[in-house]
């Protein structure tokens, strides 16, 4: 075996990259200019010079809102007088939420978990406990909520926080149990302790544990309630710092609560018990339950059940007290799940919940511990939801959640996002969706109805669509930085439900969630609807406003195309065109004629799923039109759409994956096209290569990857942070003649065939083609190599020799010699195999749809495709309908349509599509297209009007499709009409057009690579916006790709990221920050500026409602007479400082000053204006006083002078 080199490869693959811009298949000349371009700068010539209206003063980035259910939460705090609702998370966020609207979360830079939340009750202010014993205390009083003060432990470790309702100052429990008391205004521990030595009786020989629960006496102040883990409860006295009574139970307590009159407390412990302890007879409890527990006889003891971990003893005046819990359930009841327990008097209601209960809080009518509480809901924070419960119902009905925390409820699997969408979608999707509303909520208003919330300047329509794993659409209205569901889509409906006991189908290729999205694509002005799902299937829908029921149409694709290594031809062996009868529509699949099995079990022609094959219903909103699945080939399963693009007004939709390109007629419901990526290279002589599906003597390891669910759901390659983007898939065993490296056009010499020859070629309708029993294969333009399949000669006339025509055949008709890698898709360096080895792999490869593994056979996977109105080859002088291909190897192919030019010939005149010959090239994988105008404006794609398919008033005679096309500005002049901007995972290009002449091009990254790019318009100007894999978002230009912006936002830490960014209109963007939160995010200026205006007020001033009267007689007899001064206790004047080393106090990022100058809303401005005008007042004041000071000054000084001058007036100068 011969050696090589592996790094001089390396070097010529470096040496020869591909910077050459374009070339055409029906031109012999004329390339893009190459060579050396630095980032932003012109490759060609411009006639003219285009003003751009954008400059880096348009641009910031800044974060908006994050909507969804906080992840992981592990806190909860409500205050009552605001009706703010505040919850805490693992990774150190909180998100306060008021009415519908008011939504902020705000971030521990520690990242350290929030173990419990205090509001301080009215007083726009809230304090955060966090897993690193640090307090917080946060500022509510600004739309941006900022931390004022903290306070850092650090010899002890919290455990548990309580703050009295107007009380500064704050009860600390720790884990050695101790309790410490902070001040909240400054911030600062008191002296005062309360040592777990002196709390318990000094005959106790063991450690009582952590603090678990702290509350003051709600009939005395001076009284403070101290529960430790280990069944210790201390009624501490605060002014004679001793303990009045002691409790002792045997089981663990988990949480304890007042009976508002402070006579009784009740005590959850860890075998199921709630026992309720009387202040008289502390001795042993009052009552002791187990409400799951199961009765035993007279003298035996109940059974135990699971902990309770929470409960809470609510008082009202005219009913029975609320009993409510968590946990508590029996132990041999262990499939049951999570559950809150609601006792009313004798009525014991168990609520189930879908998720682990971490948290619940009783919602009451008075902030006021000492009266009765009346509640009236149940907040319970589950670990992926937030529910609400109407305690005034007997039924105890749920509220209907206005937050948008069902994001989640199956795991979001892509996004897309459109801003300045037409305005009357947001309704239309509205009033389809409430149709289908869950019933059964409770008719009162929402109870967490805090805060203020103003549409704002912005008002454009904008809808977010999130793809899920379980193949469900849901729309969101998201204009003014809201989340509202709008309407959902079930696409699974389409498909028949596997039957239980029938096991998993055999051709099933995805372990689990078979119908989860994996692409959306939707054209809001048409209204037309395209998903692909990682089963490799296409739906099609359109939007009507009435119900119908109809068979679902379906149609199989073939698309597993594998080339030999041809040396002789082999005619008689390889049919040229592909099975006609996969091309023709099929309403029923599994089991139907289309469904060929081989004689040893090989699955072939057999979709992924079963489409129904029954009438079914199909209610108003998306209606399926059509379904497309493409279909196991000879054992090897189909591979996952990597790309997707659908045109209404052509009434085409095309795709494809790592095998080629399929393009369908959803309006005749035909197969247009279905042809391997390497066959789109060879379409100068149409006649010289047909697709060849399958390969039957030798096979190869399919390149099946992301085929096992959504744990694999991109390619395990892209998964991998690649330090290297550019790898050899083919290598040849002798250097690249020097003639392969000077040619420069694909079609040098051409002999091109008249389109006559072939007038019916990738038509509806294939006619017989007489095989040729001789081909011979010449080199195409690839990466700047002569590999075209019809070249007869290169660019500098000299004819290639036998022993290179011969080199160049090992590799397959029309093979490049070799290509440089550079998507995520095809970064391995894969050398060439012997014989011997192909046909080892084509034996003992495995059969299974789960392996995942690399071809052999070099695979280029079609990444982009886009629709326009455009020129397919340098000699049109008019556009024509085209659609844009690009592929992991960086390479752009344009296909020409033929459509019939009649409206009515539409629905019955068959469609031409074919590949035009002409190649453009960049570098990595392509990612996006665009189209412009010669003055530099953005053109959208042609659409067609919105007509409701199923409308039977109107009169379809008379009916026409009306088309909305968008055509180059005429000009006088010939020359270029048109611009094309194409985009990579490296670099971006601006071409004009019909010459093809490379203008502009911008290196955007040589370390890393783009991860999502979007052609967007910002303050009426087009610009590219890309996100980098090392966290950078870019901003560029258009045409010029002049650098606007460049941010080190946001790393890519998880490929959930990278799935789910997307850019939009008007400076918006956004990604899935966590499996259950969208983060919200703007590259606008304006849009910065204005978000304080957007954002909700967490704070309103509201009056602190009085507290009852009561009476002389109980407040003679009901507690202590004597109001209880904290100050006086606990100032330093009596208690003295606390040691230093005990506690570190850390002023906050803003401080009071800077709460000051950040404060937001009305009510701060009136005040800093009154304060303004008052200071301007004193100082006018003080103005006036002084210039009168002045004036009585200068008249003094006047008379002086006049009394001087009288004075030596007649006076001699010798009298001086």
């Amino acid at each position: 075996m011969k050696k090589f080199n592996f790094r001089k490869v390396l070097d010529g693959l470096t040496a020869s990259s591909p910077g050459s811009g374009s070339s055409s298949g029906s031109n012999s000349g004329g390339g893009a200019v190459s060579g050396s371009v630095h980032p932003g700068g012109t490759a060609g010539v411009l006639k003219e010079e285009i003003q751009e209206t954008l400059t880096s003063e348009y641009f910031q980035i800044c974060k908006t809102v994050r909507h969804g259910f906080p992840y992981q939460p592990t806190a909860l705090a409500f205050d009552p007088v605001q009706k703010i609702l505040a919850i805490g998370t693992r990774t150190g966020a909180i998100r306060i939420l008021g009415r519908p609207g008011v939504d902020c979360y705000c971030q521990h830079e520690s990242g350290a978990a929030v173990l419990q939340l205090q509001f301080l009750i009215n007083e726009g202010a809230l304090v955060s406990a966090s897993s690193d014993d640090t307090l917080h205390l946060w500022n509510l009083r600004q739309k941006r909520p900022a931390i004022l003060h903290s306070l850092k432990f650090n010899r002890e470790r919290i455990t548990y926080c309580h703050l009295p309702f107007q009380s500064k100052w704050l009860y600390v429990g720790t884990e050695r149990g101790n309790t410490h008391i902070v001040n909240i205004e400054s911030f600062i521990l008191s002296g005062y302790v309360i040592m777990w030595n002196k709390a318990i009786e000094l005959s106790t020989k063991t450690h009582p544990g952590p603090v678990v629960h702290l509350s003051d006496s709600p009939r005395d102040e001076g009284k403070l309630l101290i529960g430790y883990e280990n069944g210790t409860v201390v009624f501490w006295d605060l002014k004679s710092k001793r303990a009045e009574l002691r409790v002792y139970y045997d089981e663990a307590i988990h949480s304890i609560d007042w009976h508002h009159e402070g006579k009784q407390f009740m005590c959850s412990h860890s075998d199921g018990s709630l026992t309720l302890w009387n202040l008289k007879s502390p001795s042993r409890p009052f009552q002791t339950t187990i409400p799951h527990g199961k009765s035993q006889r007279e003298g035996r003891k109940s059974e135990s059940c699971k902990p309770i971990l929470k409960v809470e003893y609510k008082t009202c005046r005219n009913s029975e007290p609320f009993i409510i819990f968590s946990g508590g359930l029996s132990y041999d009841k262990a499939c049951r799940r999570p559950s809150l327990t609601i006792m009313h008097g004798k009525a014991i209601t168990v609520l189930e919940m879908d998720h682990p209960i971490v948290e619940f809080l009783t919602l009451c009518e008075t902030p006021y511990p000492n009266e009765f509480q009346e509640p009236y809901a149940v907040v319970v924070l589950l670990e992926k939801d937030l529910i609400v419960v109407d305690l005034t119902q007997s039924n105890f009905p749920i509220f209907e959640n206005p937050y948008p925390m069902d994001i989640h409820e199956s795991p979001v699997t892509c996004t897309a996002y459109f801003a300045d969408c037409p305005p009357d979608l947001i309704l239309v999707l509205y009033s389809i969706g409430a149709k289908h509303k869950k019933q059964g909520y409770s008719n009162k208003e929402w109870p967490i109805s805090g805060g203020a919330w103003n549409l704002g300047t912005q008002t454009y329509p904008e809808i977010i669509i999130t793809g899920h794993a379980d193949g469900s659409i849901k729309f969101w209205d998201a204009s003014a930085i809201t989340l509202q569901m709008l309407y959902k889509l079930k696409t699974s409906k389409v498909f028949e439900k596997q039957k239980v006991g029938e096991g998993k189908p055999t051709c099933e290729i995805v372990e689990e969630d078979p119908y989860a999205i994996q692409m959306i694509y939707w054209c809001p002005e048409s209204r037309i609807f395209c998903v692909s799902g990682v089963s490799a299937y296409v739906i099609i829908y359109k939007f009507s406003r009435h119900e119908i029921t109809t068979e679902i149409v379906s149609l199989e694709v073939r698309l597993q195309y594998d080339i030999e290594d041809i040396t002789t031809p082999e005619p008689e062996t390889s049919p040229p065109f592909p099975d006609l009868s996969s091309q023709l529509p099929s309403r029923s699949l599994s089991g139907s004629t289309n469904t060929v099995a081989s004689e040893g079990g090989t699955k072939d022609s057999i979709p992924c799923l079963n489409v129904k094959t029954r009438p079914v219903r199909m209610p108003p909103g998306y209606q399926a039109e059509l379904v497309i699945q493409l279909v196991w080939v000879d054992g090897e399963p189909p591979q996952q759409i990597t790309s997707l693009a659908v045109s209404s007004a052509y009434g085409i939709v095309a795709f494809g994956n790592c095998n080629g390109l399929a393009v369908v007629d959803f309006i005749q419901k035909t197969v247009l096209l279905s042809m391997g990526t390497i066959d789109l290279y060879r379409s100068s002589d149409l006649y010289q290569r047909q697709p060849r599906s399958p390969r039957k003597n030798k096979q190869f390891i399919a390149d099946n990857f992301c085929m096992r669910g959504l744990s694999n759901f991109y390619p395990d390659l892209t998964k991998r942070i690649r330090t290297s983007y550019q790898s050899l898939t083919e290598l040849n065993d002798s250097p690249v003649p020097l003639e392969l490296e000077r040619c420069k056009s694909p079609t040098s010499g051409l002999a091109t065939r008249t389109p006559e020859a072939a007038p019916g070629l990738y038509r509806n309708e294939i006619p017989a083609v007489r095989q040729r029993n001789q081909v011979h294969h010449l080199p195409d333009h690839v990466n700047g190599h002569c590999t075209s399949p019809t070249s007869q000669s290169c660019s500098s006339g000299k004819r290639l020799s036998s022993a290179d025509v011969s080199k160049v055949n090992r590799w397959g008709p029309g093979r490049p010699p070799f290509r440089k890698a550079q998507s995520a898709a095809c970064m391995e360096i894969s050398l060439p195999v012997t014989a011997e080895e192909s046909r080892e792999n084509s034996y003992n490869r495995s059969r299974s749809s789960s392996i995942s593994s690399i071809d052999k056979d070099s695979k280029e996977a079609i990444t982009a495709l886009y629709f326009m109105e455009s020129f397919a080859r340098k000699n049109d002088s008019t556009v024509s309908p085209c659609l844009f291909v690009g592929t992991s190897l960086g390479m752009v192919l344009i296909i020409s349509l033929n459509l019939p030019s009649a409206d009515e010939q539409r629905f019955t005149e068959p469609v031409m599509v074919f590949p035009s010959g002409t190649f453009l090239s960049l570098k990595g994988a392509v990612l996006t297209f665009s189209c412009m105008d010669r003055t530099g404006g953005l053109m959208q794609p042609p659409y067609e009007v919105w007509r409701d398919p199923n409308n039977i008033d109107e009169n379809e005679k008379s009916w026409r499709r009306k088309l909305i096309m968008n055509y180059p500005s005429p000009s006088q002049e010939t020359g270029d009409h048109q611009y094309t901007v194409i985009c990579s995972e490296k670099q971006a290009k601006v071409f004009s057009l019909p010459s093809q002449t490379c203008l502009y091009v911008h290196n955007i990254t040589e370390t890393s690579f783009i991860l999502q790019a979007d052609v967007v318009v910002m303050c009426n100007s087009a610009c590219l916006a890309c996100f980098c894999a090392n966290g950078h978002i870019m901003i560029m230009s258009l045409p010029s790709l002049r650098p606007m912006l460049d941010v080190n936002y946001l790393p890519l830490t998880d490929m959930r990221i990278a799935r789910t960014f997307c850019f939009t209109n008007e400076g918006q963007a956004l990604y899935l920050v966590s499996p259950t939160e969208i983060q919200r995010l703007t590259y606008s200026q304006e849009m910065c500026d204005n978000l304080q205006d957007m954002l909700g007020d967490l704070f309103i001033p509201i009056e602190t409602p009085e507290a009852q009267n009561r009476g002389f007689l109980k407040g003679l007899f009901g507690g202590s007479g004597q109001t209880f001064d904290r100050e006086e206790l606990f100032g330093e004047a009596s208690a003295g400082k606390a040691s230093r080393s005990l506690a570190q106090h850390i002023p906050g990022p803003g401080g009071i000053e800077g709460m000051k100058g950040a404060a937001g809303g009305v009510m701060g401005e009136l005040t800093r204006a009154r304060i303004a005008l008052d200071e301007r007042g004193q100082r006018l004041g003080e103005l006036e006083e002084k210039t009168a000071g002045m004036m009585t000054s200068a008249e003094a000084f006047s008379k002086h002078a006049h009394e001087l001058m009288l004075k030596y007036k007649d006076k001699k100068w010798y009298q001086f």
